[in-house]
Order: C-alpha cells, then sequence, then structure tokens
C-alpha cells in the first residue's frame, strides 16, 4: 500500500491516498458548495467528470480555511484549479505583486517553481509550498548564475534586466527583474543606452524592435511559444478564417509580427475582454483560453495553442496532499534571499512608480 504521495506517483494511487484521508465522495454538500465552479466552467468540463473534481475541491477549500492558507494560480493552471480552488489568479508579474499582500501563514503555489520561489523571496517568513517540485521552466533551466556573472564580466558597466522566469541564484546576480507585461517599460527606465535583457531571447528580441536601446540577449526560450512559427499562423487564419489571432511575446518576432495582437497573459485576457471580437485564437498555452472562455460571453474561442507539461504537473490531488502534509515547501539558501528579492521588488517599484 503506498503510504504517501510523492513527484511520481499515478494519479489513481494519489486518489487511493487521499481516500484513506479525506471522504472523495460526491455528496449533497460537496455538489451544492461546487455548483458555482461548475456553473462557470461546465463548457469546458463535462458534467459526467464533475463528480471526479469536485470532492477535491471541496476538501481543498476546506483545509484552506483550517490552516489559514492562500493559493496562488498561474493563468496557464487548469479550470478546475483556476476557479475552483485559487485565490489569487494572474500572470507572473500579478502574482509576484500580490504575493507581497499576502497575510495568510501559507502559500500555495500552483506554477512553476520559480513562481513559488518569488513568492519565498517576498515572504521569507512564511510557508511557501508547491505541489509538485518538477515543475520546471525551460527557460529558468537555460541560465544559472556563473552564466550572468560572465556576460557581465563580458559587458562591464551594462545593466542586466532579468525575466522573473528565472532561479533565485540568477535573480540574485541581476540588477532588476521584468515580466512580459512589464518588460519594455523596466529596459525603457534602466538608466543605459545598453541592456543585457536574459534568457527569453524572443521576449528581448521583440522588445528591442520597440526601442531605440541596444539589447543584448541571451538564447534561452520557452518550449511552450519558441515552437509557434509564422506558417503556423498563417495556417491558422486559412483554417479559421476572420478570427483574430493573439500571442505571447515569448514567441519568435516572425510570429508577432503576423499577429493581430501581442502582449503578455493578463494583456491579452484584458484585449479579449475590451475588442470582444467573435472568433479568437490565443497563441500561447491551451488552459489559457479555456480560462478566459468561462467569463467571457459571445466570443469563440478556437484551437491554437500547446501544453506546458510542467504547469501540468499540478493538480488537485497534490494541491489536496500538499496542504494536508505541509510538502513541498520551498526553501532558498538565505544568502541568496536579499539579492534577489531586491531585484524583484526594484521591479514593481518600478513597475508602478508614475512615469
Amino acid at each position: 500500500m503506498i503510504q504517501q504521495i510523492n513527484a511520481v506517483t499515478p494519479i489513481d494511487d494519489a486518489r487511493a491516498v487521499l481516500a484513506e484521508n479525506f471522504d472523495l465522495k460526491f455528496s449533497k454538500s460537496v455538489e451544492r458548495e461546487t455548483r458555482p465552479v461548475f456553473e462557470k466552467i461546465k463548457d469546458r468540463i463535462p458534467e459526467i467528470e464533475w463528480p471526479f473534481y469536485a470532492p477535491l475541491i471541496f476538501e481543498i477549500n476546506r483545509l484552506k480555511r483550517e490552516k489559514n492558507a492562500v493559493i496562488l494560480a498561474h493563468n496557464y493552471q487548469t479550470p478546475q484549479i483556476y476557479y475552483g480552488v485559487a485565490d489569487i489568479v494572474g500572470d507572473s508579474l500579478q502574482l509576484a505583486v500580490e504575493a507581497t499582500k499576502v497575510e495568510a501563514d501559507i502559500i500555495v503555489q500552483c506554477g512553476v517553481h520559480f513562481m513559488a520561489e518569488t513568492s519565498k523571496l517576498l515572504n521569507p517568513s512564511k510557508t511557501v509550498l508547491i505541489p509538485d517540485s518538477r515543475a520546471g521552466c525551460s527557460l529558468a533551466s537555460s541560465i544559472t548564475a556563473e552564466d550572468v556573472l560572465a556576460m557581465k564580466a563580458q559587458y562591464p558597466g551594462v545593466p542586466v534586466v532579468t525575466y522573473v522566469n528565472s532561479s533565485a541564484a540568477v535573480k540574485a546576480v541581476t540588477d532588476v527583474c521584468c515580466t512580459s507585461s512589464n518588460a519594455l517599460a523596466i529596459v525603457e527606465a534602466v538608466d543605459s543606452d545598453t541592456v543585457i535583457m536574459i534568457p527569453d531571447q524572443y521576449l528581448a528580441q521583440n522588445t528591442a524592435k520597440k526601442t531605440k536601446k541596444k539589447i543584448i540577449t541571451w538564447a534561452g526560450a520557452c518550449e511552450v511559444h519558441e515552437t509557434f512559427t509564422a506558417d503556423d499562423i498563417a495556417e491558422l487564419r486559412a483554417a479559421y478564417p476572420g478570427a483574430k489571432i493573439i500571442a505571447h511575446p515569448e514567441c519568435p518576432p516572425e510570429v508577432i509580427d503576423a499577429t493581430d495582437f501581442a502582449g503578455s497573459t493578463a494583456a491579452m485576457i484584458d484585449w479579449v475582454k475590451t475588442e470582444k471580437p467573435a472568433k479568437v485564437v490565443m497563441v500561447t498555452e491551451c488552459s489559457m483560453s479555456d480560462n478566459v472562455a468561462a467569463e467571457t460571453e459571445g466570443v469563440s474561442f478556437l484551437r491554437g495553442c500547446n501544453i506546458c507539461p510542467h504547469m501540468k504537473r499540478i493538480n488537485l490531488e497534490n494541491i489536496l496532499w500538499s496542504l494536508h502534509t505541509m510538502t513541498e515547501e520551498v526553501i532558498v539558501p538565505e544568502e541568496l534571499i536579499a539579492p534577489a528579492r531586491a531585484s524583484v521588488e526594484k521591479m514593481i517599484e518600478m513597475s508602478v512608480r508614475p512615469r
């Protein structure tokens, strides 16, 4: 008999272990309490599957109240997490800002590991949990602190702007962080005509097209967005005549040039809600369009997306287990906390200051 759930426990085994500790039957009280969530996402989750998810949502929300915990969820999380158990949702910038306001004792980060590290940096005295520590990021793993120091030695005096999709060790040797929401604003605010912008080469290239500053790049990329091509956009236009196509700036520049709008996940959501096109294709992670569709009437969301395997490591089963057992806790080495936190806080301060 499996006595615990860890990063490699299959879903069926995880549910068996959870059933030893929780009542996971689809009772009338569970159905009643979770009905508002189902009504919001019923177009994305078949009703026959709801009895599978609802008891987990019920127990997670109960445990949150019991343990004074808050759940932060990225826009790429599945609808049952995004609408069912999350207290705060958003893109990397939104989650970073909101993490500074959290009053709960426990933060459960439903996202990838660098996001959990960022929450810990901004809340060093709080317990930060990530339900699956294997939820990594191709960008974060593409560069090390040693790589950054080598670039700084190669370009003395040039400030380093680092995408938050990076490890705490990398943040600790950078000057200021940025997200896709504020990359251009941060680059423009930095007091230098030349900027090192790492690790996403495409975000850097797309930012460089909007500024007169020279940007030195690093050859990192997001595995969700780097595979999109201009030919893909042409095929989508042929398949979905009249549809608006919007993309994330982690896509290659030729993809961005071929779309109707490009922006961070938050900007994409705002664009759809404001413009309300009859048909839209969101060229990004698939759960994004599912989540936006749940709260945007009159817009037909068409598929043209990729799945992030790291984001999908987070599920209701391991969220519940994480809260139940207080695992897996995110620990940032003490010597990294102050310098890494400073680069994130500088980003937040530069993002909200009047310009």
